[in-house]
């Protein structure tokens, strides 16, 4: 655990705390809803340690609650959780080691610790920020949730209290610094566009799934590589400049002599006599 700590920054570890406090806010809304619905302790429960995913969770209750039956919670649940898909292919870097430990680390993929990973540069702190974020969200919901429940309907209606807004708040914040690059405006913004064309015409969750097609347009405009690996913007190649140490042939005068140019070292070169 020392070492997670001193491998990270500290702004990291502050980010880490904020969204453990929200989603402990979150986590509690969800328990009281559960449990002021009419639903038995152990179903929040449960669907905290084996889902452990705040908007299936809230969409599976909601279907629930509101009349639908086993059979359309789970549908409604897979389809918000498969956006965690290609968040397994963005972080599989960090779960490494035996098969249990891949396995428990599956289980920690969210959208929180998928964006704290993808905040890192560095190997080392990528793992770091994973293993931080994702045990210590695990603990936070699932002690929250519990405690939701038991107190009922105290908490009540999250839409009175704003509580529904704190965890897309907080993905709002993570996501910000990533939009200085361009190719992430871009392909940030085609997703919006995309998702909020489609919402009312499909399913709830469909949206955010066909919110990917906005990676098409992550190369345009932007940077990218060329064949050669150099760097090509907007159509143009951007040459690296040449070495200021590298030597070049003297100029000669009409005399034969060398001439030296300034700030550029010159090879002497021996005349036959």
């Amino acid at each position: 655990m020392r070492s997670l700590l001193r491998t990270l920054e500290h702004a990291t570890l502050r980010d880490i705390a904020l969204v453990c406090l929200a989603d402990a806010l979150v986590g509690a809304s969800f328990g009281a809803i559960s449990a002021s619905g009419g639903l038995p302790l152990w179903v929040p429960v449960a669907l905290s340690v084996l889902v452990f995913a705040g908007g299936s969770q809230f969409a599976a209750v909601g279907v629930v609650l509101s009349g639908g039956g086993a059979l359309a919670a789970v549908a409604t649940g897979l389809v918000l959780n498969a956006r965690l898909l290609p968040f397994g292919f963005a972080v599989a870097d960090v779960l490494d080691g035996p098969w249990w430990r891949r396995l428990f680390g599956a289980q920690l993929i969210t959208d929180e610790t998928a964006a704290f990973v993808l905040r890192q540069d560095d190997g080392r702190r990528r793992r770091a920020a994973f293993w931080l974020c994702g045990p210590a969200l695990f603990v936070v919901w699932n002690v929250s949730v519990v405690l939701g429940a038991l107190a009922g309907g105290l908490i009540g209606d999250t839409d009175a209290l704003g509580l529904d807004a704190a965890f897309p708040a907080v993905l709002l914040a993570l996501v910000l610094p990533s939009l200085a690059d361009r190719r992430v405006r871009t392909a940030a913004v085609a997703g919006a566009v995309v998702a909020v064309a489609a919402t009312p015409f499909v399913p709830a969750g469909l949206p955010v799934l066909l919110a990917l097609v906005g990676l098409l347009f992550a190369g345009w405009p932007g940077t990218r590589e060329g064949r050669d690996g150099r760097e090509v913007r907007e159509g143009r190649e951007v040459r690296e400049p040449q070495n200021s140490l590298q030597l070049r042939e003297p100029r000669e005068s009409r005399k034969g002599a060398s001439v030296e140019e300034p700030g550029v070292p010159v090879v002497e070169r021996e005349e036959a006599r």
